[in-house]
C-alpha cells in the first residue's frame, strides 16, 4: 500500500510560537491519521523538520510499502533530497534524525515540494496546534 502524506510546520514569528500538522491518506484518499501539535518556540524551518520527523514516527505503525510525502517547505525538501547542503547546526541535527529514520524504514520514501495552496489541510492543523496553546478564552 502507498500512503500519501502532507506535513506542515508553522511559526508565528521566526522564531515564535510553533506547531505541526500532518495528514496521512490511504491509496483511495481516505484520511487514515492526522496530527496537530504545539511545539513551543521554534523557527519555521525547525517546525517543518519536526513535522516530517513526526510523520516518519507515525507511519511506523501503518503497514505500507511506499510513502509519498508532500511539504510546502522548499528548503527542507531540497535538503532531505540532497539538493541543498544543511548549513544550520540546529537543522543538521534534525536532518540527521530524518536520514537515520529513513535508512531503517521498511518502505520506499519520496518527498515532494508542493505549493502552499495544495497543503491547506496540514497548514490548518499546524495552526490549530499553535492555537491550542496560545488561545485565550474569555
Amino acid at each position: 500500500m502507498t500512503l500519501e502524506a502532507f506535513t506542515d510546520g508553522a511559526s508565528r514569528g521566526n522564531p515564535g510560537e510553533s506547531g505541526i500538522g500532518i495528514v496521512i491518506k490511504g491509496e483511495d484518499g481516505t484520511v487514515l491519521r492526522t496530527c496537530s501539535r504545539y511545539l513551543g518556540r521554534a523557527t519555521n524551518n525547525v517546525a517543518e523538520y519536526r513535522a516530517l520527523l513526526e510523520l516518519l514516527e507515525m507511519v511506523q505503525t501503518i503497514p505500507c510499502s511506499r510513502v509519498v510525502a508532500h511539504s510546502d517547505s522548499e528548503l527542507m525538501v531540497r535538503q532531505v533530497n540532497g539538493e541543498y547542503k544543511v548549513r544550520d547546526r540546529g537543522l543538521q541535527r534534525l536532518h540527521a534524525q530524518v536520514v537515520s529514520l529513513l535508512r531503517s524504514a521498511p518502505y520506499r520514501f519520496e518527498l515532494r515540494h508542493i505549493p502552499r495552496a495544495q497543503n491547506a489541510e496540514a497548514d490548518r492543523l499546524a495552526n490549530e496546534g499553535i492555537d491550542s496553546h496560545t488561545s485565550v478564552v474569555y
